[in-house]
């Protein structure tokens, strides 16, 4: 039996896979990519007797291969919040969805585990700006302000890791990343042990989003802003990340920050405001490549001539 653990390349992704393989050790075959790698089930041929673990990426987006992993035989246990469409009601199927705005992987395995790893699952939770569900778990727990703190900053820089265009704009690749942080049971133990990874990360984080300040802002209303990152690795890294600080900075405001790419199209993150986690999904389909769920979402390749339709209707929806 070949065990194959698929999964998104973010905080959420790798925090609830860390908990996975902590309540269940195995050896397996990891297959991710950069976050919005998310078509990542094409790469899994499974057979007959397979297991195949799937953790926060989208079902809407992989149903073809879904089908195909499915009718070879193997198990599928499949945990997201993202916008699933129609869920395959198969006998090999294990499907944990919830697409609330305030629910991530992390929490969702946090809840199958019944706590047991709760602090990495208030890790990845912090890493998708689910700030108030994050400290609901955490009052569950023993932690400190200081540690709750602590942890809160990993999330954002484990978060922060996963965005790029390829692999070579990340600090660590999530494999290494994962296989890095997922040799413990509890976060606080790998911050301590290996501090040098730690701040590699903090380091980059904080470079990047003292550039991101001078974004230039492509449009302000008290409805929406939106602003342009130019192409460059830094600011490949720092989109999400910069829109889930805006997010926080302007809770009463919807944000996208977009990065222009190398053929005339542009990157772009969308953050629902925090007083209205709504509608970021609905947003970004709306447009080719869109995808995500309702408090964030983004568009992998907007084509620049619906620049001015992206901005007008970001302003609409949230107006």
């Amino acid at each position: 039996m070949t065990v194959y653990d698929v999964f998104n390349g973010d905080a959420d992704g790798i925090c609830a896979l860390t908990q996975l393989r902590n309540a269940n050790p195995h050896d397996s075959v990891l297959i991710t990519g950069v976050k919005r790698d998310i078509k990542l089930l094409s790469q899994v041929e499974a057979k007959p007797g397979d297991q195949v673990n799937v953790l926060d990426i989208s079902m809407d987006k992989n149903k073809k291969d879904l089908l195909r992993v499915l009718s070879s035989g193997a198990d599928v246990f499949y945990c997201d919040h993202h916008v699933s469409g129609e869920i395959p009601e198969e006998d090999n199927l294990d499907a944990l969805i919830n697409p609330s705005a305030d629910v991530c992987t992390s929490l969702l395995i946090n809840g199958r585990l019944k706590g047991a790893f709760s602090e990495w699952a208030i890790v990845g939770a912090f890493g998708d700006n689910l700030k108030d569900s994050a400290l609901a778990v955490a009052a569950t727990t023993s932690l400190t302000a200081d540690q709750l703190t602590l942890l809160e900053n990993f999330g954002i820089y484990i978060n922060y890791n996963g965005y790029g265009s390829n692999l070579d704009d990340l600090h660590f690749t999530p494999t290494d990343l994962y296989g890095r942080v997922s040799k413990y049971g509890n976060p606080l133990d790998f911050i301590s042990d290996d501090a040098t990874s730690f701040h590699q990360l903090e380091n980059g984080y904080k470079e990047d989003m003292v550039s991101a300040k001078n974004a230039d802002c492509l449009r302000e209303t008290s409805a929406s802003a939106a602003f342009m990152l130019p192409d460059e690795k830094w600011a490949r890294r720092v989109s999400g990340v910069y829109g889930n600080a805006l997010a926080n900075d302007y809770p009463n405001r919807a944000h996208a920050v977009l990065t222009e790419r190398p053929d005339n199209t542009y990157l772009v993150s969308v953050r629902a405001p925090l007083s209205n986690k709504t509608d970021a999904d609905k947003l970004c389909m709306e447009f080719p490549t869109g995808g995500g769920r309702k408090a964030a979402a983004g568009i992998n390749e907007l084509p620049i001539d619906m620049l001015d339709s992206f901005l007008d209707r970001l302003d609409e929806i949230y107006r």
